[in-house]
């Protein structure tokens, strides 16, 4: 017999009762048993509507989406209204269309002016915010322009730590020459758009201060609680740097204050690629530890009075305590996403205390998420939300399994027993964690930690239990003069994690690179991942099939055989494992991205050193295989009768200059026109395919040069002798 949940009969045939009934009463079934679990979809449908969003290339595919999830939604829950399967489906498209709009709208709500191209102008205007970063020995300063100026209303602009002058805060007016560019966007396919970002940060403009910076005006006093806190977090930040110079200074700051401007990029890197980056990140580590060292501290203290102690709830005050140590926290730690939702999290974690519920659940989880997307939905597509919930959500799904739980239950037994088991508990979930985490890490940076698991069996009680409460009591003693001693021994524990960074960085084998994996993998790895997740029944073992095709697709996807960055200036080819860069003074920023973005780990040569390739000052050609490649490196003219003759020689040609019209490559002219529009490219030889960084995308970050008329360009200065 069907379940009552069935809202409709199938029709039946000659041959009896077809198979689409057993279907559909089996899929109601499963429904039923897993209704519990439904409600969590819904932060994932409004994430696949945002996510459809920022996908899609243009208005007139927003508004077909919007069309198609709204009247699959309506239909869903007219013709299934009293099934599961119907509700089901029509909640998640109805969802997945408010996600979809709620984005398009924040886009247009955050909208500003954009520069449209690179100056050197006179700014004089009112700082927003100072960011010193001692480890790069510069200061970033976020600008109200003056609005006279004609410039973006904001403008972010670095200048040298050395050239700071007297008075530069929050809220002064500074004048100053700069050279301003248009936010950039990724250099090559896969690699970070900053010009996304600073669309959702209201930014309009980049760039660099050209000589002295002038304060025309101090700051006024007060300014409101943002740049009273602003202040503050920058006073605290010195603070500790003062205390625990170099690296380990910048470490305990960013504990603290969540600015990681004093942590070099050597130590920087030891983290990423020992999986440990995520202590740099205020998120929920450092919350709850914060938090639950404020309850713990209430506790004991009110508990220290009898009366309190049988009268008083002192769970439901000490909850109280530490949900406003965890607000406090966040904003002084700037309030990035992973803070936020993990204050989110917490808070509802201590609502639940209160009440007598179960802590930590995936619906906790689910409503974190889904008040950031609500707010932030732009926060969905950045790798810090995908791998702060990413983690959560796989630690929560694996407590709450019943044989997990009943191996990790607190028991009477031996403390060596106990020792072993909670190793295996921590050794566990790190390895699951890394799981997790591994394709959102290699989608983005396209490379991931082989020992992350094992360096944090040490480094999280270590962060945990020794580094931040050592910083909190030496704060609390610097009241009296007395924390001297107490910052001597946090700096010798931060000096210990750095060492365990680098060391477990510079294992063999310590990094797995991989070039830039296809969206659909990634979705579908992502897809796999969540049905394991949010599933409990046995149904849940499906998400395998989406997680081994999105694995085999990424790691069988080839390396790109040619990167050319969006301004033309830097072709890297890639030739078996090694990588050949045209110009020999690239910097190492850009010899990393290059390099990841190729799949390829070792030190890049320069493209001299490749056998097949013949370079000069102003130009390289090489035979790659059957095609061959022209690329200029300097800006001076070329001979025009040579420069012709390897046009008609090369598949490609590259320039960061106009080519005339007359130099006609078999395959690909790539220069200041071409590029200007499609922005930087991958390319592979062998099979024909390019890939473009801009492609069709019409969001409105996205910028294209006008195209102009071919012609010999005449400003090619000449060499001289």
């Amino acid at each position: 017999m069907a379940p009552p949940s069935i809202a409709f009969r199938w029709p039946q045939t000659a041959w009896g009762r077809p198979r689409l009934p057993k279907i559909g009463i089996a899929i109601e079934r499963w429904l039923e048993a897993e209704r519990d679990q439904l409600p969590l979809w819904l932060p994932v449908a409004l994430s696949a509507g945002i996510a459809a969003w920022f996908g899609l290339p243009e208005a007139g595919a927003w508004a077909r989406f919007l069309w198609v999830s709204g009247v699959i939604g309506v239909l869903a829950f007219a013709l299934g209204r009293r099934g599961r399967l119907g509700q089901a489906i029509g909640w998640f498209a109805l969802a997945a269309c408010a996600g979809c709009a709620l984005a398009w709208a924040r886009s247009n709500h955050v909208a500003a002016p954009i520069l449209q191209r690179a100056q050197v102008v006179q700014v004089t205007g009112t700082i927003l915010l100072v960011e010193r970063l001692p480890a790069r020995e510069s200061i970033r300063l976020t600008l109200a322009p003056d609005p006279a100026a004609a410039l973006p209303p904001k403008v972010r602009v670095s200048l040298d730590q050395d050239a700071e002058p007297k008075g530069l805060a929050a809220g002064a007016k500074v004048s100053l020459k700069a050279r301003l560019v248009p936010p950039p966007t990724a250099a090559v396919p896969g690699a970070y758009d900053y010009a996304r970002v600073a669309w959702f940060q209201g930014i309009g403009a980049t760039g660099k201060a050209l000589g002295p910076v002038a304060v025309t005006a101090p700051a006024a006093p007060g300014g409101g609680f943002q740049r009273w806190l602003d202040g503050k977090r920058g006073v605290l930040t010195r603070h500790i740097e003062s205390e625990i110079p170099g690296n380990a200074g910048g470490v305990a700051a960013a504990f603290v204050t969540g600015d990681v401007g004093g942590i070099d990029l050597q130590a920087s890197d030891d983290f990423r690629r020992s999986g440990l980056a995520h202590l740099l990140s205020i998120s929920g580590l450092h919350v709850a530890a914060a938090i639950a060292a404020a309850m713990l501290i209430t506790q004991r203290l009110l508990a220290l009075s009898q009366r309190l102690a049988l009268h008083a709830p002192l769970t439901l005050i000490s909850a109280g305590a530490g949900a406003l140590a965890g607000i406090a926290y966040t904003l002084l730690s700037g309030a990035e996403v992973p803070t936020v939702r993990s204050c989110v999290a917490s808070l509802l974690v201590l609502g639940g205390i209160a009440l007598g519920r179960e802590a930590m659940t995936l619906r906790l989880v689910a409503t974190g998420a889904l008040i950031v997307l609500l707010f932030r939905p732009e926060a969905l597509i950045g790798p810090s939300f995908q791998l702060s919930f990413a983690a959560v959500t796989a630690i929560v799904a694996l407590y709450e399994h019943p044989g997990v739980r009943a191996l990790v239950l607190k028991r009477d037994e031996a403390w060596p027993r106990k020792l072993v088991r909670e190793l295996l508990s921590l050794l566990g979930t790190g390895l699951l964690v890394e799981a997790a985490l591994a394709p959102i890490a290699l989608y983005h940076f396209h490379r991931e930690g082989l020992y992350g698991a094992f360096a944090n069996i040490i480094a999280i009680p270590l962060s945990t239990f020794v580094i931040m409460p050592a910083e909190a009591l030496a704060l609390l003693f610097d009241v009296i003069g007395l924390g001297g001693p107490i910052w001597w021994a946090a700096g010798l524990s931060v000096r210990f994690l750095l060492w365990i960074a680098h060391v477990t960085a510079t294992l063999p084998g310590a990094v797995r690179a991989l070039p830039s994996m296809p969206l659909g993998a990634f979705l579908l790895m992502t897809a796999g991942g969540l049905w394991l997740a949010l599933w409990r029944t046995r149904w849940r073992r499906l998400g395998f099939l989406p997680l081994a095709v999105g694995t085999i697709w990424a790691l069988a996807t080839p390396a790109p055989d040619l990167l050319v960055t969006g301004d033309g200036k830097h072709v890297a080819v890639r030739d078996g494992g090694t990588l050949y860069l045209l110009r020999p003074r690239a910097g190492d920023y850009v010899r990393d991205f290059l390099g990841w973005g190729a799949g390829v780990q070792g030190t890049a040569l320069d493209l001299d050193a490749l056998p097949t390739a013949r370079c000069s000052d102003d130009s390289c050609v090489a035979a790659l295989g059957d095609k061959h490649l022209l690329a200029t490196r300097s800006s001076y003219r070329t001979d025009r009768d040579a420069l012709l003759e390897a046009c008609g020689w090369a598949d490609v040609a590259v320039s960061d200059r106009r080519l005339p019209w007359s130099c006609k490559p078999r395959w690909l002219k790539l220069d200041t026109a071409s590029l200007g529009q499609t922005g930087g490219m991958a390319i592979w030889l062998g099979r024909h395919r390019i890939e473009t960084v801009n492609g069709d995308d019409r969001h409105p970050w996205v910028q294209r040069q006008a195209p102009a008329a071919d012609r010999w360009p005449h400003r090619w200065r000449r060499r001289s002798g």
